[in-house]
């Protein structure tokens, strides 16, 4: 697959090669370029330390003892020699190796003290005896060093009593003393070597030159796997949101490379079922819903027409007409009203605001309205409701689905004009009950008085728009409840909704 400027792949690539040449940029200037003088420093730093705490244990009468420790653990050289230059006593990592007794023999040391890197030296004898460096009373046998005369006269003019030395290839600090067992001031000098890591460096650098090749090519192959594998699952995810815009057929994805891509690709399917109920309602509202809302335009043109044509002079007639368009125009509202509210309840994410909610009182306002504007027109409204019914749930909705229930009811009352309306408690259960003694509806039809638009088309439009019922059906299955219709042909129709207790 050719790789698009600027795409995810390239970047990923890019971003993941200019990382491993930073690293190993930064090896490398560590590794060769500034390893001598981080070497130096840290040998420095080493040798002002040792100096301080030999100082802070000069008068103690192990001292001898201390210095030697001191100076093999840290590979120094220690000279304590009084003002005049006569040394007092020396010291360096070797010192053990070289230091024999009067009688020839190595000086007692156990297995587990002998350093691993220590040569093996020949038995002494007679004349090995006199080559090895002669130790006087003090401990001395190491010359000291040959600018030593300019370190005492730094330390002579100084304030604090310390002075320091360095050369390209040697560090030297003193410092004034109390030595144990002299009557004065001693001096203390310690040297160590400098720029000891030239041959280090030197095959640092043959190394580094093969394990930065190695690596590089690695990382390369690597990073370019690392692409493959993160780009795959955005790029299926970027054809996945392109056929959601074309309305295409669905795009496999497979889940698990990462949470975030997962919950993006849900996202996208979350958002592909909204887009498809989106479109059936358009469908619908546009197959099913032009017819009524033709017919009421059409009249209330058709009427404003006479008016101004025909009846405009004749008073009565004017007045019916005007009457018509009136009505017409409340149809109209009612089914817009309608179709907004169905939709608002089918594309709506949020979850209603839910509270405890007297079913009680909320079936009894509806009633009472009823009641109040229906009775004139010769309605009977028997209502029969339970005190105290609590549930969970949305006062308004639940208001509306139980009008829309009554203004079902009305409707198709028939000539009888009797309502029925009941709220009792069964068991866990608030049931709500809805009744008339209309025409009734056919069997094969109860099972789709439900469904939007049904009833408008096929009960001959005495709703206003046919969601009445589907209203009530989506408000009750938002609060886990259940709609259930019974109905006898010429008998009347109950409906019913049953709800859970609070």
């Amino acid at each position: 697959m050719k790789l698009k400027t600027g795409s995810f792949r390239r970047k990923l690539l890019s971003y993941f090669v200019f990382f491993t040449a930073v690293i190993f940029t930064a090896l490398w200037l560590l590794q060769t370029v500034f390893l001598q003088s981080f070497y130096n420093g840290m040998l420095i730093r080493s040798t002002v330390s040792t100096a301080e705490k030999i100082v802070s244990h000069s008068s103690e009468s192990d001292i001898g003892d201390y210095i030697d420790e001191l100076s093999r653990k840290n590979s120094i050289l220690v000279f304590v020699t009084d003002k005049d230059g006569n040394v007092l006593y020396s010291s360096d990592e070797y010192k053990k190796m070289h230091r024999f007794r009067e009688d020839g023999e190595k000086p007692d040391m156990k297995p587990s003290e002998k350093p691993d890197d220590m040569p093996e030296l020949p038995p002494p004898d007679d004349r090995a005896g006199q080559k090895m460096h002669e130790f006087d009373d003090r401990g001395s046998y190491r010359e000291l060093p040959a600018n030593f005369n300019r370190l005492i006269s730094k330390l002579e003019g100084s304030e604090d009593g310390t002075a320091e030395l360095r050369s390209d290839d040697m560090y030297i600090c003193g410092r004034y003393i109390d030595y144990y067992g002299a009557d004065e001031q001693a001096v203390l000098c310690l040297g160590t070597t400098l720029n000891a890591v030239g041959s280090t460096v030197h095959i640092l650098r043959i190394q580094l030159l093969w394990v930065t090749l190695l690596s590089v090519v690695i990382a390369f192959v690597l990073a370019w796997f690392m692409a493959r594998s993160f780009s795959r699952p955005i790029s299926q995810l970027t054809e996945k949101a392109h056929k959601l815009a074309e309305n295409s057929g669905d795009v496999s994805y497979r889940e698990g490379f990462c949470s975030e891509l997962d919950e993006l690709s849900e996202t996208l399917d979350d958002t592909s079922e909204k887009l498809r109920r989106s479109r059936e309602f358009q469908n619908e509202l546009l197959a099913n819903v032009s017819h009524d809302l033709r017919t009421p335009l059409t009249m209330i043109k058709g009427y404003a027409e006479m008016i101004r044509d025909i009846s405009r002079e004749d008073e009565k007639q004017c007045a019916e007409d005007v009457a018509v368009i009136v009505d017409e125009a409340d149809r109209l509202t009612a089914l817009v009203n309608e179709i907004l509210e169905y939709s608002e309840l089918q594309m709506t994410d949020a979850e209603p605001v839910m509270s405890d909610v007297d079913l009680a009182e909320t079936v009894r306002t509806v009633a009472d309205n009823f009641s109040n504007l229906y009775s004139k027109d010769g309605f009977t409204f028997e209502c029969n409701i339970a005190e105290r019914v609590h549930i969970h749930g949305n006062a308004s909705r639940l208001g509306r689905a139980v009008y829309n229930l009554m203004d079902n009811a009305v409707r198709h009352a028939g000539e009888n004009k009797w309502i029925g309306v009941t709220l009792r408690i069964v068991g866990d259960k608030a049931v709500i009950e809805v009744s008339d003694r209309g025409e009734g509806i056919a069997p094969e039809e109860l099972d789709r008085i439900w469904d939007r638009y049904y009833t408008s088309r096929q009960r001959k439009g005495k709703g206003a728009s046919g969601l009445g019922l589907a209203i009530v059906k989506q408000t009750v299955t938002l609060h886990k409840g259940v709609c259930v219709a019974e109905s006898e042909a010429g008998k009347g129709s109950t409906f019913r909704i049953i709800l859970n207790m609070a």
